[in-house]
């Protein structure tokens, strides 16, 4: 049923199959249609249901799994390019994708107005290609056929060719995405597309060998039909891509009905949590077979359905959902245990096998996740992941600037040489590499047993391998071994005679040992773009993470990070978020000119995290610029008719489809997130406004909560917000004074989701106390610092001990104590 509902088609217009049809005509290389049948698709992603494989485990797709009608199975062998044979206009960018294909023989434009000016002026088609520089089938297209002269020089002959980073332009890639599995049935990276000069699709596919292979159609058979069908056929082209174009614009519509209310809370989050268990898999958790990603919009739902069902037992089993599926995927293989970190997903269901490219974006919510755990559950295996993805970002993926780098690559060359990068070569070890390192003999332990003994046995390295031939369709992994926890380290300390305190210490020594071995391997590719979407999510996080724990190095760093998006990725003078900054060759951030302005999920995200910087470090410089951002993004991307926000800039004419992000995937929705930030700031700011368009946000996607909310488990949260009321908790007392410590310690110490936390100082907080005039009657009682909890204008009395606040959060009723 929830594939069906996933799939569902939004028009049955035959004109709009018939492009389908002609579209899968077109492109067949003595083949049959490309996955014949079926409609324009209402959503732009699917999820992948459960006991269905993925046709290549190599691909990065997005944690909604893009299934793909034109993938093929290929070797990721290749031949190095040669440096600067060629070189054309990209190697003026800055994105390290775009400079990537610098050097090809082909005469590419990256995404803009010279590139549309001279398909114009020539009448030529225009080839799209859309990627990101840590794909892995980017990689194999580009050497395969972006390095061909042949290809080359068709492409640079008859098409202009431009070339777009998916990250640096998400609305292009997303208006594109659309048509491509709405015409195909799939979609992926990279991807492309064949546009008339006015912008228009009427092709595109994803991954094209360079020749026809396997009954499918290689890149120079499509190009040359493509030539062949624009000389001769061009009307039929133009036509079909107008109509298909016309038919996603209805399609893809979402707004609210005239009148129309938010959904009802309590029913939409039942359905999301049953929709979830329906899909969970129960011995490893996850929500599906294989491949598994990590889906932290679903935990983050469930252990919020948990917080407000607690006594239910739907509210206990979604907790045992959450908390087994984060500690299964940080025994398993998709977490790094030598260098942190986690991959971008499992091929297999036991979380052991991932692809290994690391993402930021996956770091930073994972982070939240398994700090949040650590706060329902006491487990201190969760504040220890938490606190080892933050090592793995600030040493791996920050920039002396204070900002964030975007992602690792899975390939690297193998530490053995050769030219060939494979996947997971920088990560991986043989068994003789293991007994290399940890040869030591093991005093007292059985067996005269070594060092590496004991850590074979705990992380599963076998002599062989232990990587599953069909995890392993290209035979890179052969022989290697990707560590994943076999054993409790009580049960692996027992096998070898030892104390719990010393298999942890053997343990601990060990992957240090292998550590400082992997720095020596050749280190994957660095994307050290610096998103200001992904960088929001981060700095979301830090303060999270380090509110929880108390701890100032991870304040400190959000606050770097902070200060690092106002900086470079805020212009004051415009009131204008930028999309991204560079590193450059002398390690100075770097802009392009002109730079890319920022889509809504820049603004929502960094509003996001200025909030929690608020809530842990108590500045209200940040709450300020959160509402100034606000009054930016409502300004940019609100739409007045239909409610909710827009991905991008409707005024901008280049972007054909304005479209609103409907679905939670590897990054929450931009609307999600932005639901939860208006009602949290209608609070902070006093502004009922706020409040209210948060509720025609949600109106908006009042079918979509209601039908599908497992689409959205990130706005079902927001829209529990708004049913259940936030909590806001006024602190009086001096910010840094040890008892007002005391009180904000018991405060984070609790997963309170639907809480607003508020401090007070006299006349040092100046902003809230104008746009909050009821704290002027909150002060300090007996000179300590002060706590009062505050629902729908009743309050509880006044609290100055810490336990007695936590009993109170935890009753959730401050009317009950009132009385």
């Amino acid at each position: 049923m929830i594939r069906v509902a996933w799939r569902r088609s939004a028009s049955t217009n035959s004109r709009v199959e018939r492009a389908r049809l002609f579209d899968a005509a077109f492109l067949r290389a003595e083949s049959p249609p490309l996955n014949p049948g079926g409609h324009v698709r209402r959503f732009r992603r699917v999820l992948h249901p459960p006991g269905e494989r993925s046709p290549l485990h190599h691909h990065p797709q997005t944690a909604c799994y893009l299934s793909s009608s034109v993938f093929m199975s290929m070797a990721s062998k290749g031949t190095p390019s040669t440096p600067h044979k060629h070189t054309n206009r990209l190697a003026e960018e800055r994105s390290p994708y775009l400079l990537q294909h610098a050097h090809n023989p082909v005469d590419w434009y990256p995404w803009g107005q010279d590139a549309f000016d001279r398909a114009k002026n020539e009448d030529k088609p225009i080839f799209l290609s859309v990627g990101y520089s840590t794909c892995h089938w980017c990689h194999v297209m580009e050497r395969e056929s972006f390095e061909d002269t042949e290809i080359g020089k068709i492409l640079s002959d008859n098409f202009v060719c431009i070339k777009v980073d998916r990250e640096e332009r998400p609305d292009v890639d997303k208006v594109y995405m659309t048509f491509v599995q709405a015409t195909s049935g799939g979609g992926g990276w990279p991807m492309s597309v064949w546009l008339t000069p006015d912008l228009r699709p009427f092709i595109g596919g994803t991954y094209f060998p360079p020749t026809d292979h396997a009954r499918r159609p290689g890149l120079k058979t499509v190009l040359n039909r493509i030539i062949e069908q624009w000389q001769n056929n061009r009307p039929a082209l133009e036509s079909t891509g107008a109509r298909i174009l016309e038919e996603l614009k209805k399609g893809t519509a979402v707004a609210a009905k005239p009148g129309e209310s938010p959904p009802p809370a309590p029913d939409v989050a039942k359905r999301c949590f049953q929709q979830l268990a329906h899909s969970y898999e129960e011995e490893y958790g996850g929500f599906r077979d294989a491949p598994k990603f990590p889906t932290p919009v679903n935990l983050m739902f469930l252990m919020s359905y948990w917080s407000v069902n607690r006594s239910t037992s739907e509210g206990v089993e979604a907790l045992r959902m959450a908390l087994h599926t984060l500690r299964m995927m940080a025994l398993g293989g998709i977490h790094d245990h030598v260098a942190q970190g986690f991959h971008r997903y499992s091929t297999d269901s036991s979380w052991h096998v991932p692809h290994f490219e690391k993402m930021l974006y996956d770091q930073a919510q994972l982070a939240v996740a398994y700090i949040t755990a650590s706060q329902v559950s006491g487990e201190q295996l969760f504040a220890d992941v938490a606190k080892d993805i933050l090592l793995y970002v600030s040493r791996d993926l920050s920039d002396n600037s204070g900002g964030f780098y975007s992602a690792e690559d899975a390939d690297s060359v193998a530490a053995s040489g050769g030219p060939e990068k494979r996947e997971g070569a920088f990560c991986v070890w043989t068994a003789s590499e293991v007994r290399e390192l940890l040869p030591d003999v093991v005093e007292g332990a059985t067996g005269a047993a070594t060092q590496a003994d004991i850590f074979s046995h705990h992380y599963g390295v076998k002599e062989q391998g232990n990587v599953a031939p069909e995890q392993d369709p290209h035979g890179e992994l052969q022989g290697q071994n990707v560590l994943i926890v076999r054993y409790s380290v009580e049960l692996t300390a027992a096998r070898f005679g030892l104390r719990v305190e010393r298999a942890e210490e053997l343990l601990a020594e060990a992957r240090g040992k292998m550590s400082t071995a992997r720095a020596g391997r050749p280190r994957p590719h660095l994307d050290t773009k610096m998103l200001a979407s992904w960088n929001g999510l981060m700095l979301s996080a830090y303060a999270t993470a380090g509110a929880v724990l108390g701890d100032k190095a991870l304040l400190e760093r959000a606050v770097r990070a902070g200060n690092f998006l106002r900086e470079h990725l805020w212009d004051a003078e415009r009131q204008t978020i930028l999309r991204s900054c560079y590193r450059g060759d002398e390690l100075e951030v770097q802009q392009i000119s002109p730079p890319i302005s920022g889509f809504l999920d820049d603004y929502a995200f960094v509003v996001c995290g200025a909030l929690h910087l608020y809530e842990a470090t108590l500045q209200t410089e940040w709450l300020q610029w959160a509402e100034e951002l606000q009054l930016r993004q409502d300004a940019l991307f609100w739409d007045q008719q239909g409610g909710g926000y827009f991905c991008s800039d409707p005024s901008d004419g280049t972007v054909l489809l304005q479209l609103k992000e409907d679905q939670d995937c590897a990054e929450p929705s931009a609307n999600s997130v932005s639901a939860s930030n208006l009602l949290r700031l209608s609070h902070y700011c006093g502004r009922l406004e706020w409040h209210q368009r948060s509720q025609q946000l949600l109106a908006a996607f009042s079918d979509r909560l209601t039908r599908v909310p497992i689409a959205l488990p990130q706005m079902v949260q927001a829209l529990m917000a708004e049913h259940y009321k936030l909590q806001q908790i006024v602190i009086c007392g001096q910010r840094d004074a040890p008892d007002t410590s005391s009180l904000l310690a018991a405060v984070h110490s609790l997963f309170l989701p639907h809480k607003l936390l508020v401090h007070t100082d006299g006349d040092a907080d100046g902003f809230l106390r104008e746009r909050l005039p009821v704290l002027s009657s909150m002060s300090r009682r007996g000179g300590v610092a002060t706590a009062y909890v505050c629902q729908d204008f009743t309050c509880s009395p006044p609290v100055t001990d810490p336990q007695e606040l936590r009993r109170l959060l935890l009753d959730g009723s401050p009317e009950r104590l009132a009385e």
